[in-house]
């Protein structure tokens, strides 16, 4: 691929500041996908007018602030940044399949991660492949296509997020999300030559994604560099009230700088993988580090549970209606892996949880021992024979290091490590506790740039002196609050934000229950906020994360006759946000039908100009 296109999110930022327009830039880019990027990585791509549209979009949030970029990017860190989205997971007003066509329908709203990417200026271009319902770890066993390793056509691709990480490895797309339930956000990462960051169950919304296993399901992203992964990580994690099993917990920032290691003390894989496993080995040594060979028997038997035990019921919970009314919709394998649920009862799902909180607590005590565990991210990479020779079987197989992690509340990264002699990408897996994501990451980075292999499938270097993310995941507990006026972006009171690391969580507004209120005398120029019995509005806010060791000092500036008090916001949530007293209001000029601080600030500037 030409070395100016656009690759990691750096690329996509650096192209905007030299003055590309996300029209073109996207425009070209999805009319390469469409000539060149394999059909059956993808279920649906974009059309050139819904690329249009929010290309448009931005464009206009981009003129607005005249034309400089570089303070919209706090609101704004993935302006025009092309990403995929693996087809269980909402797009609003696109089909969502599930690799599966007489399930299909039509969302009208985005799955809570897409929105949250999309509010933060990413694009999508297309949704992606995948084992139906998310069920395989091999990426084939679905209606529109087998898609291929990046590296060897005749092998499989790993699943069930084929075609997000076939895009990214082929830098079709910045990044892409995938699920990942017993593997399927780092088996396909491993095949590829990629990034696979797997969160901490919880940490980011299942909202709007078909379920696998709906206790366990994780949103995951594919991307070429861990910096970029732990970006879009940031940007998606967090609380979401429609998510029952969402329980954001910001954990380290990084590890031990020398580390206990956790490796299997008798490795599951392939003689063509055992070389490039021993040079894994080797370079953690090489970074200073300390293997302490484990017993992995404990945790093998934990991954049984996965579809061995009762959790397949959660697969038939989601798709039953289906399979009992058109059970010929279903690939024959999934079909046969989904129908183990009817061996099991309700005694025995609990006689599963009950084995299953014992493993839990056991597997605690791994901690004490070592920081992190690294292992083959598979064993092997079969060939689409071998796979029709033993559908289930090699399938299994590819579990072998993966499926016991969400079963244990775990976090995981998957990275690339090198190549067989063969060619293939041999990836190894960095495994933490809950809530080690962001220092997973700081691990993730270090390695990368240490091996400085080629990213994805393309002849690219692996950048060493790329700028900072603008995020990273959070490492501290944080208080949600809401500004109005001279702490918004780029306004001249936002460094008191942004000097106590607060970092933005979205632009958003107000319940129409508001009335905003330019006060006089005020320096800066200060809005006020009220809230009204009838007659209100909506008014544009944002709702910045502040660290909760800040927050004192924060409120210690804020002067009278402002202060904290409680906003609801456009989607019914409440959290903390600036209000004013009523007796200023008197003197003060209603700007309501501005629609928010930003647009009164531009039209004066307008008139006096």
């Amino acid at each position: 691929m030409n070395e100016q296109v656009p690759l990691t999110l750096a690329d996509w930022r650096a192209a905007y500041l030299a003055g590309a327009r996300p029209a073109e830039l996207l425009a070209a880019r999805l009319a390469h996908v469409q000539a060149h990027s394999p059909r059956e990585a993808w279920i649906r791509l974009a059309t050139p007018d819904e690329v249009q549209a929010q290309a448009g979009a931005l464009q206009a949030r981009l003129d607005a602030a005249g034309g400089d970029l570089t303070p919209l990017l706090a609101e704004l860190p993935l302006f025009g940044v092309p990403f995929a989205v693996k087809d269980n997971i909402d797009v609003a007003g696109v089909p969502t399949t599930a690799a599966c066509p007489a399930f299909a329908y039509t969302p009208g709203t985005d799955a809570g991660t897409v929105a949250r990417l999309r509010a933060a200026g990413a694009v999508w271009l297309g949704k992606t492949n995948l084992d139906q319902f998310a069920t395989g770890l091999v990426g084939a066993r679905s209606p529109y296509g087998q898609p291929a390793s990046t590296f060897d056509a005749s092998r499989v691709s790993g699943g069930s997020s084929s075609g997000s990480a076939v895009a990214v490895a082929r830098g079709d797309v910045a990044f892409a999300l995938g699920t990942d339930t017993a593997g399927s956000g780092r088996v396909p990462a491993g095949f590829n030559n990629i990034v696979g960051l797997k969160p901490t169950p919880g940490r980011v919304s299942s909202s709007g994604v078909v379920p696998a296993c709906r206790s366990l399901d994780c949103v995951s992203v594919f991307a070429l560099t861990v910096d970029d992964a732990a970006e879009v990580l940031a940007v998606m994690e967090g609380e979401d009230a429609t998510d029952a099993y969402s329980r954001f917990v910001p954990g380290p920032a990084q590890l031990p700088a020398t580390l206990r290691i956790g490796v299997p003390a008798q490795p599951v894989l392939d003689a063509t993988h055992e070389a490039a496993w021993q040079q894994a080995l080797a370079q953690a040594r090489a970074l200073g580090h300390t293997l302490v060979p484990l017993d992995f028997a404990p945790l093998h038997a934990v991954a049984e549970l996965l579809y061995g035990g009762p959790w397949v019921a959660e697969r038939h919970a989601a798709v039953q209606a289906l399979l009992d009314s058109q059970p010929e919709a279903f690939d024959p394998t999934v079909r046969a892996v989904i129908t183990q649920a009817l061996r099991f009862s309700a005694t025995d799902a609990f006689r599963g949880q009950y084995t299953l909180r014992a493993a839990q607590q056991a597997s605690a005590a791994w901690w004490q021992q070592v920081d992190v565990l690294m292992v083959p991210t598979s064993p092997g990479h079969p060939s689409f024979v071998q796979l029709q020779a033993d559908p289930i079987g090699a399938n299994s197989r590819l579990g072998t290091y993966t499926n016991f992690v969400n079963l244990l509340g775990w976090s995981a990264l998957a990275l690339p490590a090198g190549f067989t002699s063969q060619g293939l990408p041999a990836g190894i897996t960095f495994i933490g506790p809950a809530n080690t994501d962001a220092a997973l990451a700081r691990l993730g980075q270090g390695w990368q740039q240490a091996l400085a292999l080629p990213l994805g499938a393309t002849d690219r270097p692996c950048p060493a002196d790329a700028p900072p993310p603008l995020r990273a995941p959070a490492t501290e507990a944080t208080l949600p609050i809401a500004v109005v006026g001279a702490h918004l972006s780029g306004m001249p009171l936002n460094g008191q934000l942004t000097e106590r690391g607060a970092t933005l969580r979205e632009a958003t507004h107000t319940a129409p229950l508001y009335r905003l209120f330019a006060l006089p005398g005020t320096v800066p120029p200060k809005p006020g906020l009220q809230r009204v019995a009838e007659g209100g509005a909506a008014i544009a806010v944002e709702v910045w994360d502040v660290p909760l060791r800040h927050v004192g000092s924060f409120l210690a500036l804020i002067p009278p006759p402002l202060g904290l008090g409680s906003l609801q916001l456009a989607d019914g949530r409440v959290v903390h946000g600036f209000i004013c007293e009523g007796h200023a209001l008197a003197a003060a000029t209603d700007v309501t039908h501005f629609g928010g601080w930003r647009a009164y600030v531009a039209a004066l500037k307008a008139r006096s100009a």
